[in-house]
């Protein structure tokens, strides 16, 4: 595990980018794992100022998200399809038809944690897999647990998770309260790991990166890969 320890968000997400991009320049035709949430909002603007400068092509780039709140479409502002569309797909030149995010409005959970997982397979898993981090130690949406999650799975989402989910949504209630996401076992499947959080994260990371590896703290099962970069703010 490489561990880089940056001053502030600007340089993280200029760290985070770097990567992101020599992956991309390195194998034009990479699949890339992507994560939502504020932290990698600025990662995603260096992308696309780097596209614009003619430094990246995306164009046989394909993407699979983490995971999608059950219930929004994408055509939903909160959704994390949206989202993907809003901070990077709508300003590189990538093929939409190539990037995949699970369907929020399925009827069937379980059929759909099944196709998106089969989705998944079928690309051979990301690889370059991009990781947030919550503040119960969730990725994805693989929230605490007793057991670790194989697979695509619909969780439950905890109380804490919500809560910080909320400021995004006009009121609490408005907050999906399940989602579907890849599972502990999907995530590890990727070839490279990056693993990426801001000042306020600092303790849940080190806890997940030096401490047990446990359910309990789901990111500690990055411990179990042969290749993860972690970038956090330590200042």
């Amino acid at each position: 595990m490489k561990v880089i320890k940056v001053k502030n968000y600007d340089e993280l997400s200029k760290v985070a980018a770097s990567i992101i991009a020599a992956q991309v320049i390195n194998n034009p035709q990479s699949v890339l794992g992507l994560a939502t949430g504020s932290t990698p909002i600025g990662a995603y603007k260096n992308l696309v100022c780097a596209y614009n400068d003619g430094l990246l092509d995306f164009s046989n780039v394909k993407s699979i998200n983490l995971d999608e709140y059950c219930g929004l479409s994408g055509e939903n502002d909160q959704s994390y399809r949206y989202f993907m569309n809003d901070n990077l797909f709508n300003h590189v030149n990538i093929d939409k038809n190539n990037t995949f995010v699970p369907d929020g409005t399925a009827e069937d959970s379980e059929a759909e944690c099944e196709r998106y997982e089969a989705l998944c397979e079928s690309l051979g898993y990301a690889d370059l897999q991009l990781l947030g981090i919550g503040h119960n130690g969730h990725i994805g949406f693989n929230e605490p647990a007793s057991a670790f999650a194989a697979k695509t799975h619909c969780v439950k989402l905890q109380e804490s998770t919500i809560n910080a989910n909320s400021r995004l949504f006009e009121k609490k209630e408005d907050v999906p309260t399940s989602a579907f996401t890849m599972g502990i076992g999907t995530i590890l499947k990727a070839k490279k790991i990056l693993l990426i959080g801001g000042a306020d994260k600092k303790e849940i990371i080190e806890k997940a990166i030096y401490g047990d590896v446990t359910p309990e703290v789901p990111a500690s099962a990055l411990q179990l890969h042969k290749d993860v970069t972690v970038i956090y703010v330590a200042e």
